[in-house]
């Protein structure tokens, strides 16, 4: 088993980043209702993909786990590289 050079592709999914960013904007909220550091617990649930790091609170684990890590993590790179393009 050896490691390729070669660059694997990932394609992106094209999704409605409204919804991606109403989503995690809810997150948010139930994150900071209860008394979390919603940046500490959304970065520890997309690292480890433990849904135990959002609170149930507010339907806040279900909403986050409609979205695949995969296109939550896409959207958030390409948002903080569209103000440096």
């Amino acid at each position: 088993m050896g490691v390729s050079d070669e660059t694997r592709l990932f394609s992106a999914v094209d999704k409605e980043s409204s919804d991606t960013r109403e989503i995690l904007s809810k997150v948010w909220a139930a994150l900071t209702e209860k008394g979390y550091q919603p940046l500490d617990q959304i970065v520890g649930y997309l690292v480890s993909g433990d849904p135990s790091y959002i609170t149930a609170h507010g339907d806040a684990r279900r909403l986050i786990q409609s979205i695949e890590r995969n296109d939550l993590l896409e959207e958030i790179v390409a948002d903080y590289f569209k103000g440096l393009a």
